[in-house]
């Protein structure tokens, strides 16, 4: 139901920060999810080597504030009306900071980061994978932000003595903008930041001390985790004019999957962007995937645990920005336009390897390519298979993730999108027909943000229920498969053997 409308002015309002990889952002909402007013800062990225990414998270902090303050002021409403803030955030980014100054030691090691591959491959190679996904749910990767910490405390001159002295404090960007807001007071991160760390058993929902011995982190440094929807203290009435309560945390794809309203165990998400996030909810059941998918907490309400499996498709929307940067074709909307027009038999297929294939597949050494080019074959057929490529790549998933957990799904389940590509209803169809799964086209996009105050409305009392605050997710735009099962298989084994043509042959 989201959208912009203007809200009795009794009615408690709940404020969004939506902490991202380019940019900080605030959103103002009503209880029924309607969004009132805006603001955002971008965020600059460093470079500092080669494959490593930096963020300056005092300027993440300052950012934090003014949107926060500027959403609220934009709407023409008063702090005041807030009666909740809910903070989402670009996931496995980690700073680590003095307990007694607030400063940090480095600047924050982003998610993208690749410095810890080497001590990853170390693990890898030492036998350590099966035993580190059995606990955590996750790939040994530099991605996640238990490698990031230890590359810090042996890296930063005298961090890990100071760590082990209990001088030092660590945690993702929600954590770190948490103990910032509340001048000092509170320490804790979610569930579901938590478990992207390495550092999580994710079925006993404690930090593991397998893992932290593994990786070398000293538990001192590490925030206390509560549940998405709960008491994460107020900001310093510096901050905002007054003390606001800070009632709801999640990380930016599980608040977005509780923004799209997937709050049952079958009901699922993907949000298309340069690549491509799918989560399915798979309820109380933690999945041990076959696929090499990530299990992950989906949220956690009152103690009660809830977990997702997760893939990510690495070329998504870059596949469209290529046809556009690479062959020249003007702009998204030309592309699509070109698509529309292609011959839907021609056989062309385009496999988006730009950087590997990512799940299920798993191959860093595969590389793109476009095959079954013909004479007749053109810029339209290319663009068509540029955009069933996404399709394609996430009817494998969809798939894998029916094999890990079946009981999960239900018949008749549909696939949330939202995203920039999710604008387009024409892909939102051909996404239906490739998959032969119905789509649900989010009316209104920022579903992260939505996500990141819903929680924080159920963590203020003013949802009855995780589903009472799911409900306020947007209205949708559905689409139906419309193309034959023949069609559908036969469109499969074509991208099933370019697949196979570009594979390096690791698994």
């Amino acid at each position: 139901m989201a959208d912009s409308r203007q809200s009795p002015a009794t009615e408690p309002l709940i404020l969004a920060l939506d902490q991202g990889t380019t940019s900080t952002r605030a959103i103002l909402f009503d209880k029924a999810g309607h969004a009132l007013g805006e603001a955002s800062r971008p965020l600059a990225q460093h470079y500092p080597a080669d494959g490593w990414v930096e963020h300056d998270a005092e300027e993440i902090f300052r950012a934090s504030v003014d949107v926060l303050r500027e959403a609220v002021s934009g709407a023409g409403r008063q702090m005041s009306e807030v009666a909740a803030i809910g903070i989402t955030n670009q996931r496995e980014t980690v700073v680590i900071w003095d307990k007694a100054t607030g400063a940090p030691i480095h600047r924050a090691i982003v998610w993208q980061d690749r410095r810890t591959a080497q001590a990853c491959q170390a693990l890898k190679d030492a036998g350590a994978e099966a035993e580190v996904t059995k606990i955590t749910g996750l790939l040994i990767d530099p991605y996640f932000s238990g490698t990031k910490i230890a590359w810090l405390l042996d890296h930063v001159p005298g961090a890990r003595a100071r760590a082990e002295a209990g001088e030092l404090l660590a945690g993702t960007m929600d954590c770190w903008l948490i103990w910032k807001l509340t001048g000092g007071a509170v320490h804790a991160t979610d569930a579901t930041n938590a478990s992207r760390t390495l550092l999580f058993d994710l079925r006993g929902q404690a930090w593991s001390r397998p893992m932290l011995d593994l990786l070398k982190v000293p538990q001192a440094l590490l925030p206390e985790v509560r549940d998405c929807a709960g008491d994460f203290g107020e900001t310093a009435p510096e901050f905002l004019g007054r003390a606001v309560p800070i009632r709801g945390v999640a990380g930016d794809q599980q608040a977005a999957l509780m923004g799209q309203g997937c709050v049952r165990p079958g009901e699922m998400k993907a949000t298309y962007g340069t690549g491509c996030f799918l989560l399915v909810n798979t309820g109380e059941f933690a999945p041990v995937s076959q696929a090499r998918l990530l299990t992950t907490v989906a949220a956690r309400v009152q103690g009660r645990t809830t977990y997702a499996l997760e893939g990510a498709i690495f070329i998504a929307g870059a596949a469209i920005q290529w046809l556009v940067e690479g062959l020249k074709v003007g702009s998204p909307a030309e592309a699509e336009a070109l698509a529309r027009q292609a011959r839907a038999d021609s056989g062309v297929v385009m496999v988006p390897a730009f950087t590997g294939l990512g799940a299920p597949w798993w191959d860093a050494q595969a590389r793109g390519a476009i095959v079954g080019l013909t004479r007749d074959a053109g810029l339209a057929e290319i663009s068509l298979a540029a955009f069933d490529a996404c399709a394609l790549q996430t009817a494998d998933l969809i798939e894998a993730m029916r094999a890990d957990a079946p009981q999960a799904f239900q018949a008749g389940s549909e696939l949330r999108i939202d995203g920039g590509m999710a604008r387009s209803a024409w892909f939102a169809q051909r996404l239906a027909d490739l998959t032969g799964q119905a789509v649900a086209r989010a009316r209104y996009e920022e579903t992260t943000a939505l996500g990141a105050a819903l929680f924080a409305g159920l963590g203020a009392g003013l949802y009855p229920s995780l589903e009472a605050a799911a409900a306020a997710r947007p209205q949708t735009d559905p689409s139906a498969p419309q193309s034959s099962a023949p069609a559908r298989q036969a469109a499969r084994t074509r991208w099933r053997a370019a697949v196979a043509r570009v594979s390096s042959g690791a698994a």
